[in-house]
């Protein structure tokens, strides 16, 4: 039996906690639903608490602030709670440790937050190479290093968070390896000024891994993976402005472990499935959701906050959270459009000061067509599925225009990540460079939306008890 709310919110982050805190104040019933133990999202991850000690001391304070404001509201919380489904109406169908749950609710706001992204190389699917988000999980949740001496690669702010993570964590930095150039970073000036505190940190993360000896190469990214006697082997090449490889192998580096990412997308899992309007942009994550200047979607009821919407950062989820909740209320008749208005304003000047830090890191991070164009024939693009470059390219010359076509004739993005890691990379192979997304399209979202244990979503079954139809006639 499904439990009723008036806002279920998906997603514990900056975004989603603030959305449903200020809808809360209002006196709206507000359930959020998080997968994982705590609320904090990947910026703020708390710690396990069976951890204690220093790890759990260590705990962004911002983020340990954020989690005892909710415990302090109204708002129902339900965390280790796996969403599979969001049904129109809305209905969404979570897994929890003990069992299916799920509510209906007069509205949803998806702040489901970010995934990281890898354009592929030869050896990316082996072990030891770690996604660079997957690796701050790895440091802020578990306490545990990727290996004892890591290569750090891709592009963009992560970079050197991770660097000096694995630095605290008392692990090797062998070096980091930066798509972009000085120059690249220094054209974002105006972004870096406008944030000081946040320029200041990762100035000061730069300073320590330069103290530490991590030598810093600019304009380099990973051409293959090789295991070795000892552990990995990665070959470096130099790129150009546009990605494209110069040189075929620039320098080797024998490490235990490559962290490695270029970027994030925007996660759009629900409001595929709900089949809401998406655009893609290149410089907020790729697809996005098509949202108006309040954060609704083109499904009434349906709200998107945060880096669901579109990359903008930490800073600007918490702005754009507390105005996604008070829309919510606003929408729902528990708050005054006259109440409304005096509160917006502050709040969108604050949310557009943080949007252009946020979007200026989200430029270093975007794609490069011409990086994407240099994957080798025989790299696995699809891992779920071991789909390559070649195959995808065959079905492409033989007809194939959209990602859907794709995904039918080669099954690339039909394993259990849903296509979330190749989806797209599947759609600039198949743009060819700088050509438009739209008639490319996605994935179509399907349920489940996570893989899901049969035996804890079907429960006990008296297999004597179950009433069959009559059989069909001869």
């Amino acid at each position: 039996m499904s439990r009723e709310t008036d806002v279920v919110v998906v997603g514990g982050g900056p975004a989603g906690v603030e959305a449903a805190l200020a809808a809360a104040a209002q006196g709206l019933r507000v359930t959020v639903l998080d997968e994982a133990p705590q609320a904090g999202g990947q910026v703020y991850r708390a710690p396990p608490h069976a951890f204690g000690g220093t790890i759990q001391r260590d705990a962004d304070p911002i983020g340990v602030a954020l989690r005892q404001r909710l415990a302090a509201s109204s708002v129902v919380t339900c965390f280790e709670h796996a969403v599979w489904s969001v049904s129109p109406g809305f209905r969404v169908d979570a897994l929890a440790p003990d069992g299916p749950a799920s509510w209906t609710a007069r509205a949803v706001v998806v702040a489901t937050g970010a995934q990281e992204r890898v354009v592929p190389f030869p050896g990316w699917t082996r072990p030891g190479v770690i996604g660079l988000a997957g690796t701050t999980i790895m440091l802020k949740s578990q306490g545990m290093l990727p290996g004892e001496r890591t290569l750090v690669a891709g592009q963009g702010p992560l970079l050197l968070a991770v660097a000096v993570g694995i630095l605290k964590a008392g692990g090797q930095v062998a070096g980091v390896v930066d798509l972009a150039s000085p120059a690249d970073w220094a054209r974002e000036w105006r972004a870096l000024a406008s944030r000081p505190r946040l320029t200041a940190r990762g100035a000061g993360w730069r300073a320590r891994l330069l103290r530490a000896g991590v030598p810093f190469l600019y304009r380099h990214a990973v051409q293959a993976v090789e295991e070795v006697p000892g552990g990995l082997r990665v070959l470096l090449t130099r790129v150009d402005r546009h990605g494209a490889p110069t040189k075929k192998v620039a320098r080797e580096y024998l490490v235990d472990a490559l962290a490695v990412g270029n970027g994030l997308t925007a996660s759009t899992d629900i409001t595929r499935l709900l089949r809401a309007a998406h655009h893609y942009d290149a410089l907020r994550g790729g697809w996005v959701p098509t949202l108006d200047a309040e954060f609704r979607s083109s499904l009434p009821g349906l709200y998107v906050a945060g880096d669901a919407a579109g990359l903008a950062g930490a800073d600007a989820a918490v702005a754009d959270g507390i105005l996604t909740g008070l829309t919510v209320a606003r929408d729902l008749g528990a708050m005054t459009d006259t109440a409304y208005r005096g509160a917006i304003g502050s709040l969108r000047r604050r949310a557009r000061r943080a949007r252009s830090f946020g979007t200026a890191m989200a430029r270093l991070m975007a794609i490069r067509p011409a990086h994407v164009a240099a994957i080798p024939a025989e790299t696995i693009v699809c891992r779920c599925e071991d789909v390559t470059r070649a195959e995808i390219d065959a079905a492409r010359s033989e007809g194939a225009q959209t990602a859907n076509q794709v995904k039918a004739w080669t099954r690339c993005g039909m394993g259990p990540c849903q296509g979330r890691i190749c989806g797209d990379i599947v759609g600039a192979l198949l743009a060819a460079g700088e050509a438009p997304r739209e008639p490319v399209g996605y994935f179509t979202g399907r349920t489940p939306l996570r893989p899901l244990p049969l035996n804890l979503l079907a429960g006990d079954v008296e297999y004597t008890s179950l009433k069959l139809p009559p059989p069909a006639p001869l």
